[in-house]
């Protein structure tokens, strides 16, 4: 480009799309050889870097704070002046660059990336997606501000999570009811949010000459590796490999307990009433902790973390009015990460800071890649990357190697870890199936109540082994507290088959942490330039979707059931 773009996105944060515009017609001026089109790629993933990065930093601030007006003017503000003319000018850069028949080294994926997306591309949708992101702020807001009274006090539901695992049943239910009550609260706004999330995107299908808004996403996601029909298979090879699996967990539980019926506000107190696992007090503790388990996973990702922290990339406390959830995102033009989560001083933010680690760890890994495009990662091997750390670092989460836990609490916290593996996949299955009768009913689906019936047999079908009687309603409405459903439609039979392939990397460093350390790496180096079977191959793995198999969610589940059985044992 004749002049450049600024290097600190945070300067330019209030711009609106006249002060873009000149860039962009610079590039679609330009005429494309063999010579010139590698720099031509650099300009134009200088320029999309800058606008997605400055996206990213508004929902960024919208996240921390949902009650900051100025944030969310902001925001709303490249939503409307910004980004809808962002999309219309990279779909005429995609044509450019595909109309030119030329493939630079490494872009062999990305062009079939981009040829889809030129594909789906309708001017008309431009408006909707500015209005689904709306929707998606909206609904963050509504979750952000549910709080209740607890003992004289004003918590938020995530600072109610350890209440949950107290040893007197009788508090541990009063709390659960108290966050359950809250949550039916705003059961109409978020029924009103959901109906208009189903037109919105009934509508961007209808645009692009879809007939339903599965398929419109299955395309808008990029993927290419599988099928619905794999996903259909995914669930029922869950129900036949993975629920008896969770049925012993949850017997277990049960018996340990000595409870007649395991109820919700069962599940997360320590079976045998020991005091809860308490890893830290306060954020500070989990980041200094956090960078020693990096350093010792490997120096160069302890360096990569101990960056965040240096350079304030962190925000990991849980307090009112900030979005809910946890996410890792990515400043292209800074090559930096940003994690976002919700800490309350849980054995499972310990787990959330590792997931999202691997995230940071895979933007860093990647950052070396020349052209913006070469680092969209498909999503079901980004999440390997997250829940790969989750387990590549449990050696380290001893105090002897400066991290959390006494020899006895790990093996607690190693229980726990693995546990979760084994009850994940019935709830995902849950989540995945709901999200496929979703779009496939689409004018049942706009009656929320229906969608509460279909969550209810999803329910009774995957998840046995929970006592919800007199719950129905809380039960029913689950899919409510699910944000994918609502934010990322259809993300998450990703963290299904990505835990397969993470179990897979773990199970080659039980043999060689090292080696599998390195692959792991030398995989994410790769970003998004070689397939998804072959970033799985890559790491170790096989990914299961593309070549349905249920031996391999077998040995999955066997190499758990295990390594519990020696946890127990004391091996």
């Amino acid at each position: 480009m004749t002049t450049s773009l600024p290097s600190n996105v945070q300067e330019i944060l209030d711009w609106s799309w006249s002060f873009f515009e000149p860039y962009t017609q610079e590039l679609q001026a330009h005429s494309l050889t063999a010579g010139n089109v590698e720099q031509w790629l650099v300009d134009w993933s200088r320029l999309a870097s800058t606008i997605h990065e400055m996206q990213q930093r508004l929902e960024v601030a919208r996240s921390c704070d949902t009650t900051d007006e100025t944030a969310e003017r902001r925001y709303n503000n490249f939503l409307d002046n910004v980004y809808p003319y962002a999309q219309a000018s990279a779909q005429r850069l995609k044509e450019k660059l595909l109309a030119s028949a030329l493939e630079p080294p490494g872009l062999k994926i990305p062009l079939l990336k981009m040829r889809t997306e030129a594909t789906l591309f309708r001017d008309a949708n431009l408006p909707l997606l500015s209005e689904e992101r709306k929707l998606v702020a909206a609904y963050d807001k509504i979750i952000g501000a549910q709080t209740v009274t607890w003992e004289g006090q004003e918590l938020t539901l995530s600072q109610l999570r350890p209440i949950y695992q107290e040893p007197d049943r009788a508090v541990r239910e009063r709390a659960w009811r108290l966050a359950a009550e809250r949550q039916l609260a705003d059961r109409d706004e978020i029924n009103a949010l959901w109906v208009k999330f189903l037109y919105l995107r009934s509508r961007m299908a209808k645009n692009a000459g879809y007939a339903n808004y599965r398929d419109f996403r299955w395309q808008q996601l990029l993927r290419f590796d599988y099928t619905p029909k794999a996903c259909v298979w995914f669930q029922d090879a869950i129900a036949e490999v993975v629920v008896p699996a969770a049925r012993r967990i949850y017997k277990k539980r049960r018996q340990t307990l000595g409870v007649s019926t395991l109820r919700p506000w069962d599940l997360n107190v320590d079976p045998f009433n020991r005091p809860p696992l308490r890893p830290f007090k306060d954020v500070s503790i989990l980041i200094d902790k956090a960078r020693g388990i990096f350093q010792r996973v490997d120096p160069q990702l302890g360096a990569y973390f101990h960056t965040m922290y240096s350079e304030d990339l962190l925000d990991l406390d849980n307090r009112k009015g900030k979005a809910p959830g946890g996410f890792c995102t990515a400043f292209y033009v800074a090559k930096r990460p940003f994690i976002f989560m919700n800490a309350v001083g849980l054995q499972d933010d310990v787990i959330t800071l590792l997931h999202e680690g691997g995230h940071a760890f895979h933007i860093f890994e990647c950052s070396h890649l020349p052209y913006l495009q070469q680092m969209d990662v498909p999503l079901e091997f980004a999440e390997v990357a997250s829940m790969s750390m989750e387990l590549l670092a449990g050696p380290y989460l001893t105090l002897d190697n400066g991290g959390f836990y006494t020899d006895a609490d790990i093996a607690r916290a190693r229980q726990e870890h693995l546990e979760e593996i084994i009850l994940f996949w019935p709830y995902m299955a849950v989540v995945d199936a709901f999200q496929h009768w979703v779009y496939e009913h689409l004018e049942e689906t706009k009656e929320p109540a229906k969608c509460d019936a279909c969550w209810a047999g999803l329910w009774q079908r995957f998840m046995p082994g929970v006592d919800w009687n007199g719950l129905e309603h809380e039960m029913m409405t689950g899919w409510h507290r699910r944000l994918h459903i609502f934010t990322d439609p259809f993300y998450y039979v990703e963290y299904g088959v990505a835990q397969l392939g993470a179990l897979q990397v773990w199970y080659n460093a039980l043999a060689n942490q090292t080696q599998a350390v390195n692959t792991y790496r030398k995989a994410l180096s790769l970003g998004g330039t070689i397939t998804l079977p072959e970033l799985y191959t890559t790491a170790g793995g096989n990914f299961i979707l593309a070549r349905p198999n249920s031996k391999v969610l077998k040995q999955a589940v066997n190499l758990v059931e295990t390594s519990l059985q020696e946890i127990e044992h004391g091996s």
